[in-house]
């Protein structure tokens, strides 16, 4: 299949038929880019946003939380992370998220934890390169939609393979390369070298994406400047704040760095809330989201958040209308406005 990816201007990027006005984009994490994240991210003008990682199998059994991973309404584009090492099940699986309207398929090889490793998927596909470039192949081969691709520096500091990875990749077809810049080894210790990345640059034409530790607009300025890449991609900093990432990819543009107005941070907040009941049923739902709840009042009030007893109720409560008026009452406490 001939994809066409390259970089437009300055600051627009063409992924295929694709074309991200922007470059911020919410990184795929397991358990937290749940569909009502992504969807206030998209809503507050983040380019692109990933889902969490939807390992191949599951989604070709149908398994329920699988499907759940990888739901997409109202988001476009749309973009599926899946992971595997199966070509078969790799290619399967990319098909079905296809025709369930995904607009991008994204292959995990970055997950750096032991039991996606275990399953010699994720980041321990950099310990074979041919084995990863059949996986990329079958992908690519499969859907008609772009495929991109997710990955550290190599295995360790003895195997820094991104570039030739990547280089492999392009070759396959690939659209789109991100490079988290650590290796698997480190998991998440120690610092994301930025600098690292740019030998990938030097490696492929398509776009390239920086990612690892990026908490702020200073941040992705300095990682797009040490990496040579055409975007940034950003994860954790955004809990509790999704409209961060379209805040980012609009400074990046010489835009000011503004914090939404208060009334439409609540209304994200209890829009994400809803969004998982609905999807995983009340008592689940209630359960998820007090990752989300927490970050959401964390950030509302600030430093008062620690002594506030609201925000110790909103991630024990079983209630579904108790979160709603906590939430509620987080959001008009003045304390808000001048965390903002």
């Amino acid at each position: 299949m001939d994809i066409i990816a390259e970089k437009i201007g300055k600051n627009t990027i063409q992924v295929g038929p694709l074309r991200l006005e922007g470059r911020a984009i919410l990184a795929p994490m397991s358990g937290i880019t749940d569909i009502g994240m992504r969807r206030a991210a998209h809503r507050f003008g983040a380019p692109l946003v990933v889902s969490e990682m939807v390992v191949s199998s599951e989604y070709v059994n149908r398994r329920h939380e699988a499907l759940v991973r990888a739901e997409g309404q109202g988001i476009f584009p749309h973009v599926v992370q899946i992971a595997g090492c199966d070509p078969v099940m790799m290619a399967e699986a990319a098909r079905l998220v296809e025709a369930a309207g995904a607009d991008v398929v994204d292959i995990n090889m970055g997950c750096p934890s032991k039991r996606v490793n275990g399953r010699l998927s994720g980041s321990a596909l950099m310990r074979d390169l041919d084995h990863a470039t059949s996986l990329i192949e079958a992908t690519v081969a499969a859907v008609k939609v772009p495929v991109t691709l997710k990955m550290r520096l190599g295995w360790d500091d003895k195997s820094l393979n991104a570039p030739e990875l990547a280089h492999r990749a392009e070759a396959a077809g690939i659209a789109l390369v991100t490079v988290h810049g650590r290796t698997r080894v480190q998991f998440y210790t120690g610092k994301a070298d930025w600098r690292a990345i740019r030998a990938v640059r030097q490696a492929i034409s398509i776009p390239l994406v920086a990612n690892g530790d990026g908490t702020d607009l200073e941040d992705a300025r300095s990682m797009l400047a040490a990496s040579g890449a055409d975007a940034v991609m950003l994860g954790r900093a955004a809990v509790g704040r999704p409209w961060l990432i379209g805040a980012i990819a609009r400074g990046l543009e010489g835009e000011d760095f503004v914090e939404p107005p208060v009334e439409a941070r609540r209304q994200a907040a209890q829009d994400h809330f809803e969004s998982l009941v609905a999807s995983m049923g009340a008592k689940a739902g209630v359960r998820h989201a007090r990752k989300h709840l927490a970050a959401y009042a964390d950030h509302a009030l600030g430093a008062a958040a620690a002594t506030d007893t609201r925000r110790a109720l909103i991630v024990t409560s079983e209630s579904i209308n108790e979160v709603r008026s906590l939430l509620a009452s987080i959001f008009l406490d003045p304390a808000c406005d001048k965390a903002a």
